[in-house]
């Protein structure tokens, strides 16, 4: 992707905004059976024609929206960026529970999709014959989106974590590049020794890198059945990554440079940050923020916690979703299908989104690409085996939205020497299980 789908850590949620009306769930928090219609419908919806009303913020949608008009020219695709993060989910909560300027489709990351689906904002897709579809994703963006008896969204893209090094800066100290955690923070010892200008990495605190780093140690620190959700953020993953990750800390191996700022790309740029752990859809984020160092990086497989292992954990990536509001659900349902898995899929991975589709993952053309940013190599090789190995079973809270929203105030105070990594998701937990209480779920530790 030219903008990455990010998880915002620090954010002030309105909370007033944000919180969750139960009342209308059914018993196990699934919406009511999917409406949907046959291909034919679809099809039949197509050519009629009408206007649809999109939220979304990925600017790969722009060319694939055109190209879809140029197909369906009966169709007038209204495309709106209303904000990302927290502003985009208040707005669309917001106008869900006004009642009035909901999208018929609305782009949502993985991580938020049950908040809006146990509240019954999104349609359930299985009337449209979307479980059909199981076989056309990868693991990991399928489970996000196939929640309970439902589908509720398709998915648009994937971000399967990996390490971006810069190899120049490796080879120059003459540093081995880390297979696994234990590696990765001696290689932060060895850089440091030979250049005290040199971090392996830099991290400020954010929530989506933690629940990433969690869920690929193994952790299952959210389990969710409906409105029942048990919290344990001292699980093993847990305790094993933010172990590992503050001998990082106490050590000084990290830059101090928060992300996603001038500074931190500046930091890769001139080779004060060696590393990043982060998902497939970085290379052009990097290539963007760092063209001085154009031929010098390169992709490897994601550290792992034990030789030999190849477990892998997404971050980022987002769902295209039809709200329940829609009237226009058949319609809709066939552009989200040309968005996802048609035209317009190939058309936003032209424009460098990362797919979700098996499909194109294999594709000879997508593993044969050759990054001139990443000195030649065929990087694609490594993103799409690294997304066959996301780790099964992962679940986000049905409120992630707003437990992202408070991590800087909890466990990101870690990052300023103020409380451990481990007591810091404590203090994350305690206001994840107070909040989800406080809005008629039942969460216990």
């Amino acid at each position: 992707m030219t903008v990455r789908t990010r998880r915002i850590a620090g954010a002030v949620a309105a909370t007033s905004a944000l919180a969750l009306s139960l009342a209308a769930c059914s018993s196990d928090g699934n919406a009511q059976e999917g409406e949907g219609g046959s291909a034919d419908d679809v099809a039949a919806a197509l050519e009629e024609g009408g206007e649809l009303l999109v939220w979304a913020w990925d600017p790969t949608f722009e060319a694939a929206v055109a190209a879809f008009e140029d197909d369906y020219p009966n169709v007038d695709v209204e495309l709106a960026n209303v904000g990302t993060g927290n502003d985009h989910y208040v707005a669309l909560q917001n106008a869900v529970q006004a009642g009035s300027g909901v999208p018929d489709l609305a782009q949502v990351e993985y991580f938020a999709v049950s908040q809006f689906s146990i509240t019954e904002s999104l349609a359930d897709l299985t009337g449209f014959g979307a479980d059909d579809l199981q076989e056309s994703f990868t693991p990991g963006p399928w489970e996000a989106v196939s929640q309970g008896e439902g589908i509720w969204g398709l998915p648009l893209d994937s971000g399967p974590m990996a390490l971006f090094y810069n190899a120049a800066l490796f080879e120059k100290h003459g540093v081995e590049v880390p297979a696994t955690w234990d590696e990765y923070v001696q290689a932060g010892r060895d850089l440091q020794a030979a250049d005290p200008n040199v971090y392996i990495g830099a991290d400020t605190g954010d929530s989506g890198f933690t629940t990433s780093m969690i869920w690929q140690a193994g952790g299952q620190p959210f389990e969710v059945d409906g409105t029942d959700v048990k919290v344990n953020l001292a699980d093993e993953g847990s305790t094993k990554f933010a172990g590992m990750w503050q001998t990082l800390i106490d050590e000084g191996l990290l830059a101090d440079i928060p992300g996603w700022t001038d500074e931190w790309f500046q930091g890769m740029n001139n080779g004060t940050i060696a590393t990043l752990v982060t998902g497939a859809w970085m290379p052009t984020n990097l290539e963007n923020g760092a063209p001085d160092t154009a031929g010098d990086w390169r992709v490897a497989p994601m550290p792992q916690w034990e030789d030999g292992g190849t477990a892998v954990a997404e971050s980022g990536g987002s769902s295209l979703a039809i709200t329940e509001a829609s009237e226009k659900k058949a319609l809709a349902y066939g552009f989200l299908e040309y968005m996802t898995t048609g035209e317009g899929a190939q058309a936003r991975i032209d424009d460098a989104a990362f797919p979700a589709t098996v499909e194109h993952l294999q594709s000879d053309d997508f593993l044969a690409y050759e990054s001139e940013f990443f000195g030649g190599q065929k990087i694609n090789e490594v993103l799409a085996d690294a997304a066959t190995n996301v780790v099964e079973g992962w679940q986000y809270l049905p409120y992630q939205v707003y437990a992202n929203s408070v991590f800087a105030d909890t466990a990101g105070q870690a990052y300023t020497g103020s409380t451990s990594l481990a007591d810091g998701l404590v203090a994350w937990q305690k206001a994840i299980v107070g909040y989800g209480n406080d809005q008629g779920f039942t969460v216990t530790e």
